[in-house]
């Protein structure tokens, strides 16, 4: 029969994993200065969008301030983010 302690401490190692592959999102912010064009393409380029689907992101950033436009794990996410913020998108992941 298992220790309680060994219960406790297996289960606390499957909820830190849980934590860590949680899905996140990256965010992308309306701004005054990137044109529609631009930011439809950087979503085809970095995110793979489909064109109709980085054409209605855009119009969702446009008009709401905000867009979800990638989920995923952290890992996954990280580069994606950098890349959007090299071009001069605002972004970040939550």
């Amino acid at each position: 029969m298992a220790d309680i302690s060994t219960l406790v401490e297996e289960e606390v190692v499957v909820l830190e994993d849980e934590v860590l592959e949680e899905n996140k999102e990256i965010i992308l912010y309306d701004d005054d200065f990137n044109t529609f064009d631009f930011v439809i393409n950087s979503l085809i380029k970095v995110c793979k969008h489909s064109a109709i689907q980085a054409e209605q992101c855009t119009y969702i950033v446009h008009y709401n301030g905000k867009c979800g436009v990638k989920k995923g794990n952290y890992a996954k996410l990280k580069p994606i983010c950098s890349a959007l913020l090299e071009r001069g998108l605002t972004a970040e992941i939550i």
